[in-house]
């Protein structure tokens, strides 16, 4: 036998004012009061502010370190991006908005390097692959989320628009080591 039958009366005896549901609406509007006049006080007298208000173009929020923005390329003191341009970030992206044209450099230190390094910013979806599966710490995901167009070609961001200055990402790296357990960032030369 598996298991015992549970009848359920599916009519209830209901009132003429619970039919109407005019106890649930006085309730709610109880609730919808207390709020208002206790967020009312708190900012007039500018004292037990409960609500959470950011006044936006001037007020911005600290996103904590594990936030994902907009993927960047870090970008060396010459100038040059720290890509190697192996192509996993490109082999790891879920939307295909990645794509990389590698070239070759005579006698340097890293033998490749991007020709071409283009994410298009309207499939990107922010999930951190491709910051995952970089080798070189190349491409972090940065704290902007603030970006927009008015139509699909500026939302195609190439090389020059993406290198940012390792300072500027340093709180990223940093979180990116003691996730990973690094002791230190990989050697990178360019010549």
């Amino acid at each position: 036998m598996p298991g015992k039958v549970i009848q359920v009366e599916r009519r209830a005896k209901l009132g003429f004012i619970e039919r109407l549901y005019v106890p649930m609406i006085v309730k709610g509007l109880v609730v919808t009061s207390r709020h208002f006049f206790r967020n009312l006080r708190g900012f007039v007298t500018g004292k037990n502010r409960t609500d959470f208000v950011v006044q936006y173009p001037e007020e911005r929020i600290d996103y904590p370190d594990a936030f994902r923005g907009m993927p960047v390329l870090v970008q060396l003191e010459n100038g040059q991006p720290r890509c190697v341009a192996c192509g996993l970030c490109e082999f790891a992206c879920p939307t295909d908005c990645i794509s990389i044209v590698p070239g070759e450099i005579e006698g340097a230190g890293i033998e490749r390097y991007p020709v071409a390094f283009d994410i298009d910013m309207s499939r990107c979806m922010f999930c951190g692959l491709c910051e995952e599966a970089c080798p070189e710490e190349a491409i972090v995901l940065s704290r902007e989320v603030e970006i927009a167009g008015y139509d699909r070609g500026s939302m195609l961001y190439d090389k020059e628009r993406l290198l940012v200055p390792e300072p500027l990402l340093k709180r990223r790296l940093e979180f990116l080591r003691g996730e990973y357990d690094r002791e230190h960032a990989p050697a990178v030369e360019r010549g």
